[in-house]
């Protein structure tokens, strides 16, 4: 790779590691399988540097592939070899129990509702977008977002009603 081309993606993955963390993280529940995701993330970014860099939007493009490579883990099972690492516990965020409360519950949910979830609601996407970067319909999007909130509702009972009063 030119060193032209290899500074302009080091300075996309310092301005994106964040963000990806972040999904990472929310699909993942696991900050060390969350940073091992944006890892292999970033790594497959720049093996395809030249394509992602002429996408209209890379930052898109890194979101699909973070997506798609959490998926195909869940589907190998790599998070079950992976759980006999040591693990440091977070530091306790501001509401930690609600948190906590929060994270188990999306925790059961199956990998793909989980990430629609996630990208539909917290990533704040349209449906047909997260259609497009799951590759189902739109129908599939808004029936599995559906079941899956009926799901938390379900599982969060009492501190869903702590959510909503706040």
């Amino acid at each position: 790779m030119p060193p032209d081309h290899q500074h302009e993606f080091e300075e996309f993955a310092r301005a994106s590691q964040r963000r990806l963390y972040r999904t990472a993280y929310l699909l993942c529940g696991d900050a060390d399988a969350a940073r091992d995701l944006t890892q292999t993330t970033l790594a497959k970014l720049f093996q395809h540097w030249r394509k992602v860099s002429a996408a209209d939007h890379p930052h898109a493009y890194a979101k699909t592939v973070l997506t798609r490579t959490f998926l195909s883990e869940r589907r190998r099972g790599l998070r079950d070899l992976l759980a006999h690492r040591h693990v440091d516990p977070p530091p306790p965020p501001a509401h930690a129990e609600l948190r906590v409360t929060l994270l188990a519950a999306l925790d059961e949910l199956p990998p793909r509702a989980r990430a629609m979830v996630v990208l539909r609601y917290w990533e704040d996407q349209s449906v047909a977008s997260v259609a497009r970067l799951m590759r189902c319909s739109e129908g599939t999007v808004k029936s599995q977002c559906s079941r899956a909130l009926a799901r938390l509702r379900a599982s969060l009972g009492e501190a869903g009603l702590y959510l909503m009063e706040r």
